[in-house]
């Protein structure tokens, strides 16, 4: 009693517990945390999912072609208390690989009106034997493309899905770093604000005090009104990168997360972006593209259209149908099946002209070449698209120490002007103007930064990576 008492006590405080984890506020959203939680929880993500699970049903219905049958056929005709006859036919088949098929029939036939070809012995007439093709099929058929089709299908689904989250983890990534540029800009603004109120406050007391004209305190307002409305404006833009974060983040049972105003993004860098989307230390010359899930697909796509070449060709080939079948009455003794009591069969068809078959023929090769001049085409471009991406991390890094001197300088210039107005050797517009240039490089300086992680996000994204 009470194990059942405690065992309701874990269940009714579990639900509560996962709630509340849910909701339980953060104070940094941990961008590698983040893209663990988008690649676990997206519908994008199991929408993937179902295309590596299409693939195995995809297999699996292949396969059912080979599956061994049963076929049972009854026919009973009765007229006038006349049995016309009663026939009774049964066949086990058992399908293999190379156009061959085993077989296992039993017939049972009675009647007045039977055809004489049908008669069969009163215990029934069981039979073994074996059909095969001798040309188009030996090799290739139908069911056996389709199978090669299927597990090739299957290995290109698994590149597909991993094709499809690298894009999402790439869109993810993309709304992070505009998020976080959003934050960024909000502390720079506040930064702003919080000095020009120190400053207004300050030519308030020298206006009081006489040292400073009436006129400075208006300008000294105007700043900070300016750095208020900038900050409000950083504000509002802030929180629209949030909710456009907030739709990349999802609790179980496909519930949408929306994220918290504490839960502030995390202030990374490039170094943090190599190691989390392991392109650290990346050379195109070392890099192969045949192991590039998308150079993958489009072999796999190709190797499928190759099967179905081989296929139209054999189709090319007559049909010759061999059947042989031995004969018994006593069907549990092996020793009566002999070359004595058989049957045998030979079918052979040859179309006239063959151009049903020529024609799709040549239309299997069109694809399968088509296939690889896209094979081809599609190297080129990702070559040419990992030099461009690599070419814009590169610049964005000299762009972003170019920046950081100029937001220094910037600085000093600003500091600079700052004691020669406390001295009386400045204005405050000058100041002010000095600090709307540097506000201006520290905004420059973020969305560089913004541009150099986007940069390595498609650096991601071409190399098509996952983890």
């Amino acid at each position: 009693m009470k194990v059942l008492k405690l065992l309701l006590f874990v269940l009714m405080c579990f639900p509560i517990t996962k709630v509340w984890a849910q909701n339980e506020p953060l104070s940094e959203l941990k961008f590698e945390e983040y893209l663990g939680w988008v690649k676990t929880f997206h519908p994008v993500a199991k929408q993937a999912n179902i295309v590596l699970q299409q693939g195995e049903s995809n297999l699996l219905r292949s396969r059912g072609a080979f599956d061994p049958k049963v076929e049972v056929d009854y026919q009973r005709k009765k007229f006038k208390g006349t049995e016309y006859y009663d026939k009774l036919n049964a066949v086990f088949k058992i399908p293999t690989w190379y156009g061959i098929e085993l077989k296992a029939k039993m017939d049972d036939n009675s009647g007045e009106y039977l055809n004489p070809e049908a008669t069969v012995p009163n215990d029934g007439l069981y039979s073994a034997g074996v059909s095969f093709s001798l040309a188009e099929g030996l090799l290739i058929n139908d069911r056996m493309a389709q199978l090669k089709q299927a597990k090739l299908f299957k290995e290109q689904s698994k590149v597909e899905r991993d094709i499809l989250v690298n894009e999402l983890l790439y869109q993810a990534s993309l709304a992070y770093f505009d998020c976080l540029m959003a934050y960024r800009e909000v502390a720079i603004y506040k930064n702003f604000y919080e000095n020009a109120v120190i400053r207004f406050e300050a030519v308030k007391k020298n206006v009081r005090a006489g040292d400073k004209p009436a006129i400075d305190s208006v300008e000294a307002n105007l700043a900070v009104q300016n750095r208020l409305l900038g900050m409000e404006q950083a504000k509002l833009n802030y929180t629209k990168k949030s909710l456009q974060l907030s739709n990349f983040l999802w609790w179980e049972n496909d519930t949408p997360i929306v994220l918290q105003p504490d839960a502030t993004p995390q202030d990374i860098g490039k170094d943090l972006l190599d190691e989390v989307f392991q392109i650290d230390g990346f050379a195109l010359d070392t890099f192969s593209l045949e192991s590039h899930p998308k150079i993958q697909s489009l072999n796999y796509k190709a190797d499928i259209l190759d099967v179905e070449r081989r296929l139209k060709l054999n189709k090319l080939l007559p049909k010759v149908s061999l059947e042989y079948n031995f004969y018994t009455e006593t069907p549990e003794e092996l020793n009566t099946l002999n070359t004595a009591n058989y049957f045998a069969g030979l079918q052979v068809s040859v179309p006239l002209f063959l151009r049903k078959e020529r024609g799709e023929y040549q239309l299997a090769k069109l694809k399968l070449k088509d296939a690889e001049y896209d094979i081809v085409g599609t190297e080129v471009t990702l070559q040419n698209k990992i030099r461009e991406s690599s070419a814009e991390i590169d610049s964005y890094e000299t762009q972003k120490e170019v920046v950081t001197d100029l937001v220094a300088n910037y600085k000093r210039m600003v500091e600079g002007e700052e004691r020669k107005f406390s001295v009386g050797e400045s204005s405050l517009f000058l100041v002010n103007s000095r600090e709307t240039s540097y506000i201006q490089s520290q905004m420059k300086a973020n969305e560089i930064e913004n541009k150099l992680f986007s940069a390595q996000a498609k650096l991601f994204n071409i190399l098509a990576l996952n983890f």
